[in-house]
């Protein structure tokens, strides 16, 4: 009779598990999304309703949803509307035992958020540059920001648009941290003379320049590696002045329908062989947990001079407003 309970119980268990979701906006590249959501359905018994969105658009959704939230977890994305969802009450508090385990920038981001998010992954900003294309217009590679403002450049640079892109927000935000804003606006006038094209997506200039349809592009460096793995000509740089970095972001959405699911599933994303599986998609950010096993195309942080980004300030939803209407206004409103 015991063993007959104890069964009958089991498979009770096993069913539960198996009629159990988690609600989970992605915003990291669809394959990632894809991999990540059979892994985990296959590993836990859990299945994953995966939305694939831009963290911008997610963003807004989460906004929409705000008394009816059907969303559990966030995942991936740049950490900044990850930090205005936390300033809009979007997302939960919740420390994790996992922190001790994770880098220092990634400790620092549940912090400042009031633990209402965490880090899961790191990238510089750099350039991206096709050695062909530089080569045969006779045009060297350029090594700080101050380079990408040489006339031979003029219409040979691409960057995304900051009104949609997190990369080139960041790009905004740190010349402004480097720079002093009012000479990053300047710097940032300059530089519009060079840019052939804005591109609506962070990723769309460095795979312009893996087509050789431009020579350089301002992105995030670890968005190389992978273009170049499809035998594109790429490759990557970060300026010498100093640059900054994304960190990419998780949170758990407050009014959560599946509450203990969630935290399952962000305590899974933490841990080493959830945060293996970015390089094995052929993505290449710095994952945040330190004992990770890292893939040998992940940027070397020790080597890059980095500023020290104040990811709490440019994260403020006002903020970012009024850096990217300022860009609209004495930038992008010029001609070219």
């Amino acid at each position: 009779m015991k063993k007959l309970f104890t069964a009958a119980a089991l498979l009770g268990l096993s069913a539960a598990a198996s009629a159990q979701t988690v609600n989970v906006i992605c915003s990291v590249q669809a394959e990632w999304c894809n991999v990540i959501s059979t892994v985990y359905a296959r590993t836990t018994g859990v299945r994953i309703n995966m939305a694939l969105k831009g963290s911008g658009e997610a963003l807004a959704q989460l906004i929409a949803e705000k008394d009816n939230p059907k969303t559990d977890v966030w995942f991936g994305g740049t950490g900044d509307p990850h930090l205005q969802a936390a300033e809009q009450g979007l997302t939960l508090e919740y420390k994790s035992p996992t922190l001790p385990q994770l880098h220092a920038w990634a400790q620092q981001q549940a912090k400042q958020s009031g633990y209402k998010t965490v880090g899961i992954y790191s990238g510089p900003l750099g350039f991206g540059y096709n050695p062909e294309l530089l080569a045969k217009k006779k045009l060297p590679v350029p090594k700080t920001w101050a380079d990408l403002l040489k006339p031979e450049y003029k219409g040979d640079i691409q960057v995304a648009n900051p009104a949609s892109s997190g990369t080139a927000y960041t790009m905004i935000a740190t010349l402004v941290q480097l720079m002093g804003e009012d000479k990053a606006f300047d710097y940032l006038k300059a530089l519009h003379k060079n840019v052939g094209q804005y591109t609506r997506s962070g990723t769309g200039p460095i795979k312009a320049v893996a087509r050789g349809e431009t020579a350089v592009s301002i992105s995030f460096v670890h968005d190389g590696p992978g273009e170049k793995m499809q035998g594109f000509p790429v490759e990557t740089i970060t300026p010498a002045d100093g640059t900054g970095a994304e960190i990419g972001s998780m949170s758990i959405i407050k009014g959560a329908r599946n509450l203990d699911a969630a935290k399952k599933f962000y305590e899974w994303a933490l841990t080493p062989a959830a945060q293996e599986l970015g390089a094995a998609n052929k993505q290449f950010q710095l994952p945040s947990n330190a004992t990770a096993k890292l893939d040998p195309r992940i940027p070397d942080f020790k080597k890059i001079k980095f500023i020290n980004y104040d990811y709490a300030k440019y994260g403020a939803s006002a903020e970012r407003r009024r850096l990217i209407a300022r860009w609209e206004k004495d930038v992008n409103s010029l001609p070219r």
